[in-house]
């Protein structure tokens, strides 16, 4: 039985985009490597109008940096309470809870994790939150987890052959 689409997805940025480390320069910077992946990602969910929503705890500008090259218009950073914030952005868009497929990796996502329609984790997240998803990637956080989870989508609702033949040069 295929399975329809999120009317939204959101993703956590620290141990799924990336490998959760923070890189410190000699100046204090703070860099954090994306996986190119991931990107694709975004556009495969854009092929089929489903918004991608950034929330993490971190507040750093470089996750903006990111959000607007990949050309995401819902970023938040700084988050306290991911649910309150994804039952805020349903009341917005007229959707429910049940309509958002979250990917999130650490303590601070359960509630959010618990509560959503699909939910995912990558595979070196910790065994508790494992458990507590619909669907644990083979991917690690920051090797592409996040395209897994959207691949996972897409192969679900039988969309995904297409959308990858749809982003095909010509």
């Amino acid at each position: 039985m295929k399975k329809n689409l999120p009317k939204l997805v959101i993703t956590d940025i620290d141990g799924v985009w990336t490998d959760g480390g923070m890189y410190y320069t000699a100046e204090g910077d703070v860099m954090k490597k994306f996986s190119v992946r991931d990107g694709w990602g975004v556009a495969m969910l854009r092929k089929h109008g489903v918004d991608t929503v950034i929330m993490t705890g971190e507040n750093t500008e470089i996750v903006k940096q990111r959000a607007r090259k990949l050309r995401i218009g819902r970023c938040y950073i700084g988050v306290q309470d991911k649910l309150q914030l994804a039952k805020l952005l349903c009341g917005e868009l007229h959707i429910s809870l049940q309509d958002i497929a979250f990917i999130g990796d650490d303590i601070n996502d359960l509630p959010l994790l618990r509560t959503v329609g699909f939910s995912a984790a990558p595979a070196d997240a910790s065994d508790y939150i494992q458990k507590e998803v619909s669907y644990v990637t083979n991917r690690q956080g920051g090797r592409g987890a996040f395209r897994e989870f959207v691949e996972k989508i897409l192969y679900d609702c039988g969309l995904l052959h297409s959308t990858v033949e749809s982003l095909l040069p010509l």
